[in-house]
């Protein structure tokens, strides 16, 4: 390896939303993130609810103003209006 060209690999803190912290090592000295494994639903089976209920109103209040203008299509198997 060339002398001189790489970072310094230092002890990290990593430090999670939910408080829990553990040491590393990285090129930062601290690192903060929303989720570890002690609190990631994935590792430990249970499911931590989240408030999307702004989210799906944001989003049908986005395309709720786009998709009124569309006529919704008829069923493939619905009679037809017109005669002929």
């Amino acid at each position: 390896m060339k002398p001189k060209i790489h970072p310094d690999y230092l002890e990290c803190k990593v430090t999670c939303g939910c408080g829990n912290s553990f040491l590393t090592r990285s090129t930062r000295k601290e690192i903060h993130v929303e989720v570890c494994s002690s609190c990631h639903p994935f590792y430990t089976g249970k499911q931590k609810f989240v408030d999307t209920a702004g989210r799906i109103e944001k989003f049908n209040r986005k395309y709720a103003a786009k998709g009124a203008g569309r006529a919704a299509p008829a069923p493939a198997d619905a009679p037809s209006t017109a005669e002929g």
